[in-house]
């Protein structure tokens, strides 16, 4: 495995090479839920871009499992743009959508918090080592090529062993987003003699689909909402453009995940009929925390401007990412969902309220039962049997 990827080792994108710069235009550029006038806010936009997290391969950490791979060129990419979706909820969720970074400038200690979730060490909890070993389960063995659904199974699971941002991680099935799943979820009620033994939706209204009411959840665990679509056969099927484009106008705005075979970005935005996107195929030194606790975040940050590729060069293979804080975020973002997206005849994917009857039954995710931390849980793989196989929705093409 080594071999095989030493010869990426040197790979090192320099993006002044071949990056047009922004055109001069009077148009709106839309980043994860914010607009920018371009032709006076161009700074501005810039800035915002920048302070979004970057994550790239990186060479020389520890061996995953302790014999595999010390560097994911090659392979890590799609792992790499969930990571970087990953953290954009956490900052939404810890310091704000409007929250912005300056090189060199002292941050919030959340952020330091984040940060260190994605370090790629085995004891970090959405590390390189955590998402290569948790995808055996996903029936993926280590250094080999992720697609969008598998990163967002990974990142379900992971989730249920990180305490400290408790997200609740929803990814669709079939093209189709249930309110009452959701609501389920992220329902979380006080523990008390009354409410033992309740589900979460008994205190739900039914009727609750796409506005806030006094009966809402007592307590709303942050969500993290994960589409998978697939928006054509061999190519994104133009129709699917202006729906996949208003994506990234909503307040919750993730970003997506997709890009080429083979090649995976983080999309964050779009001028025109070009998505903006933050490359992970850049190779950099493991960077670790230093004496004092902190990260050098310096080579986390995208200094340059972005890079773009027109819609319709996209593979048609994609996961959407939403984040709703609160309760009425989600009831929000089903309005702006039903209409946006679901006022189109070939509609891009359902929100419907009630699962499907021939479903199985919702069943919430759990941890399993171990006594070992979510780290040293997954440095065994044998015991990955403990969770369900998701059934494989493989998304960018071989």
């Amino acid at each position: 495995m080594e071999s095989v990827l030493s010869k990426y080792e040197n790979q090192i994108t320099i993006f002044a090479d071949y990056l047009e710069e922004f055109p001069d235009t009077d148009e709106l550029v839309w980043i994860l839920g914010k607009q920018h006038l371009l032709k006076t806010e161009k700074s501005k936009l810039l800035s915002d871009i920048s302070a979004r997290l970057w994550f790239t391969y990186r060479r020389k950490f520890s061996p995953i499992g302790g014999t595999g791979p010390s560097s994911d060129a090659g392979w890590g990419c799609m792992l790499r743009c969930g990571q970087m979706m990953l953290a954009q909820a956490l900052i939404c969720r810890h310091l704000g959508r409007d929250w912005n970074w300056e090189k060199q400038k002292e941050q919030p200690k959340e952020y330091q918090q984040i940060l260190q979730c994605f370090l790629d060490r085995k004891d970090c909890c959405y590390s390189i080592h955590q998402m290569a070993q948790m995808g055996v389960g996903e029936g993926k063995s280590i250094g080999e090529w992720f697609g969008p659904n598998t990163v967002a199974q990974v990142l379900k699971k992971l989730a249920l062993f990180d305490e400290w941002n408790s997200l609740a991680v929803y990814v669709s099935m079939d093209n189709t987003v249930v309110i009452e799943d959701i609501k389920k979820m992220c329902c979380v009620l006080p523990l008390s003699a009354d409410t033992v033994g309740e589900s979460p939706a008994d205190t739900l209204n039914a009727s609750n689909q796409s506005k806030g009411t006094p009966a809402g959840c007592p307590t709303w665990k942050p969500l993290l909402l994960i589409v998978p679509l697939r928006l054509g056969i061999n190519q994104i099927n133009p129709v699917y453009v202006d729906a996949f484009k208003e994506c990234f106008k909503m307040p919750q705005s993730l970003g997506a995940l997709g890009g080429k075979p083979n090649n995976a970005y983080y999309f964050i935005g779009f001028l025109g009929n070009e998505l903006i996107f933050l490359d992970p195929h850049t190779t950099q030194t493991f960077v670790d925390t230093e004496e004092n606790g902190t990260v050098d975040d310096q080579t986390f940050h995208c200094l340059q401007s972005p890079q773009r590729m027109n819609i319709l060069n996209l593979d048609p293979s994609v996961a959407l990412g939403f984040f709703c804080k609160e309760e009425k975020d989600f009831d929000s973002w089903c309005s702006l969902v039903q209409k946006e997206i679901l006022k189109e005849n070939l509609r891009m994917f359902e929100l419907v309220q009630k699962r499907p009857s021939h479903w199985p039954p919702f069943v919430p995710p759990a941890k399993p039962e171990v006594t070992t931390t979510g780290a040293e849980f997954i440095d065994s793989t044998e015991q990955l049997e403990e969770f369900d196989l998701e059934e494989d929705f493989e998304i960018l093409s071989v």
